[in-house]
């Protein structure tokens, strides 16, 4: 899936978002206004919704409700989880609707979404935040779904996951990490799965040190096209102290080079403490008279920053991928490849 034709302009289109039934008080935070979700048993309902792009094969939202289903939990599906609206799934209204009613409804414990594509950032300006905010949920999705994930941080402090889609591939690795996040409620280690294979020295998962040292912090980022798209806008969150995360795929280096170059120039990068770089799946130089590598790129933008660093976690668009908590407080550890948890991420 190419992000390069994402597109951050929101529409400003007229609608009344449901209003949530919860209360505020009873979402526990803990420090820098950090709001977490309720946590998650077998039998909670699951609601699924599409904000992004539509679902060209019906059978592909089959599986999603399937593979919840198989985790043990009841379904609920957006109304317009099946709609067309040009690449859409559904107009602006209906897909924010959605989101804001499952939010709203008190029966729905957590929202997993369908799949990415692009899109979501338009729904921003439609969202009923102080629902959300009073209704605090599980949000899980990864890609364009990287627009939901920096709004609610932003104007909410909900704590979401970056993760798995619905209709994505629910190997044993993948969940493993569902189980461990949300029925176990572990402190995750995110330590790569290496394995050699038949290979004499392990090469698949392997993490590349940028700049060795520790720190801890909360966790910002995901998609780096998506979230760059968002500059300029008010919902990106504080990148101060925070360990940010990037994943992306189908770019050529030299458009990670601007995206990273907008970064810079807003101020961002020079806040953070930290930086984690997932994987940049596919992202091969095109023609012309050469290109950047990406470790040049690091070298350029994220080693002069003196923060630890490495690249090649498990999180991107691949087969297996960790589920990280957007939100949470984590140490980094950039000699070891590693980060870990260091405080729940749900209420109770």
């Amino acid at each position: 899936m190419n992000r390069r034709d994402f597109i951050g302009a929101a529409a400003l289109a007229g609608m009344l978002p449901l209003l949530g039934t919860g209360s505020a008080a009873a979402a526990q935070t803990r420090g820098g206004g950090r709001l977490l979700p309720v946590p998650l048993v077998r039998g909670d309902t699951i609601g699924l919704v599409s904000p992004s792009s539509a679902t060209d094969d019906s059978f592909n939202l089959q599986l999603a409700r399937e593979a919840m289903e198989a985790f043990g939990f009841k379904v609920k599906a957006g109304p317009h989880l099946g709609s067309r609206y040009g690449h859409l799934a559904g107009t602006d209204a209906e897909r924010a609707g959605d989101l804001n009613a499952m939010f709203a409804d008190p029966e729905v414990r957590a929202i997993v979404c369908v799949r990415g594509g692009s899109g979501a950032a338009r729904l921003l300006p439609l969202l009923d935040y102080d629902a959300i905010r009073r209704n605090p949920k599980v949000l899980l999705g990864y890609s364009d779904i990287t627009a939901l994930h920096c709004a609610l941080q932003a104007k909410t402090g909900l704590v979401t996951f970056h993760g798995q889609i619905g209709s994505g591939s629910w190997n044993a690795f993948n969940a493993d990490q569902f189980r461990r996040v949300f029925f176990e409620r572990e402190l995750m280690d995110y330590r790569n799965k290496v394995e050699a294979w038949d290979e004499l020295v392990p090469r698949r998962n392997r993490t590349i040190t940028i700049r060795g040292g520790k720190v801890s912090g909360e966790l910002v980022g995901g998609n780096l096209t998506v979230l760059a798209a968002l500059a300029g806008s008010p919902y990106l969150p504080d990148f101060r102290g925070k360990i940010l995360f990037l994943e992306d795929v189908g770019e050529a280096p030299y458009r990670v080079d601007r995206m990273l170059s907008t970064l810079k120039l807003m101020g961002a990068l020079d806040k953070i403490s930290g930086f984690i770089f997932g994987e940049c799946t596919d992202c091969k130089p095109g023609d012309g008279y050469g290109s950047l590598t990406l470790e040049q790129i690091f070298d350029d933008y994220i080693r002069p920053l003196k923060i630890p660093a490495y690249r090649g976690a498990m999180i991107g668009h691949i087969r297996e991928q960790f589920i990280v908590p957007v939100g949470g407080k984590v140490e980094l550890d950039a000699d070891a490849g590693t980060f870990r948890l260091l405080e729940p991420v749900f209420q109770g």
